[in-house]
């Protein structure tokens, strides 16, 4: 299966983000491999700032060198957003208009176990396609350090919300960067489980 092939955004109505940065994950892969979602808040300036995941399951204490051998870890990496932020955030409009394509998006992967929400984006997102649907909202509001490690479902999935793992920002908060690996190893562990 090829994502890319199977989600796209037709209209690009949304008004604060950059479309030439749009993006849906694309290559060949295997759905029933995939045992963890994770989703970053948006496409990232570079595309080499996806490579700080690869440094997030090292801390998590993965013997990863490549974000292949995360994906073979049955990982999944996508974003909220399928274009790239232009400031800080992006408006609940386009977040509310993106989170179609996610709802989307995760129905392509039946068996997985776990969706990691990197960032108050993908939080939100996850939350919208909730309310849209008359499903319980998945992640309580409140600050990330507050709501981390509690039991939150969504469509049989364990839900671990945490902070935004791609970009050079990653390097620079380093409590930030131990509750990454945290998440990240208890969704390994669950997934695993």
């Amino acid at each position: 299966m090829n994502v890319a092939e199977l989600i796209r955004c037709d209209t690009f109505s949304c008004v604060d983000v950059a479309h030439e940065r749009y993006a849906v994950p694309s290559g060949p892969m295997n759905p029933d491999e995939v045992t963890i979602l994770m989703v970053a808040e948006a496409v990232p300036p570079d595309a080499a700032d996806w490579l700080t995941t690869v440094h997030a399951f090292r801390d998590a204490g993965e013997d990863v060198e490549s974000l292949d051998d995360v994906l073979a870890l049955g990982v999944y990496l996508t974003t909220a957003l399928k274009c790239g932020k232009i400031g800080y955030s992006a408006s609940r409009q386009s977040i509310e208009t993106c989170s179609l394509l996610l709802d989307q998006e995760l129905g392509l992967f039946p068996l997985a176990r776990v969706l990691m929400l990197m960032g108050d984006t993908a939080i939100k997102a996850v939350n919208a396609i909730a309310k849209r649907n008359r499903e319980p909202r998945p992640v309580p509001a409140g600050a990330t350090y507050r709501i981390r490690g509690g039991d939150y479902c969504f469509r049989g999935m364990r839900v671990l919300p945490s902070y935004l793992h791609v970009g050079p920002a990653f390097f620079i908060e380093k409590s930030k960067r131990r509750m990454i690996a945290e998440d990240i190893a208890a969704a390994l562990v669950y997934a695993r489980g």
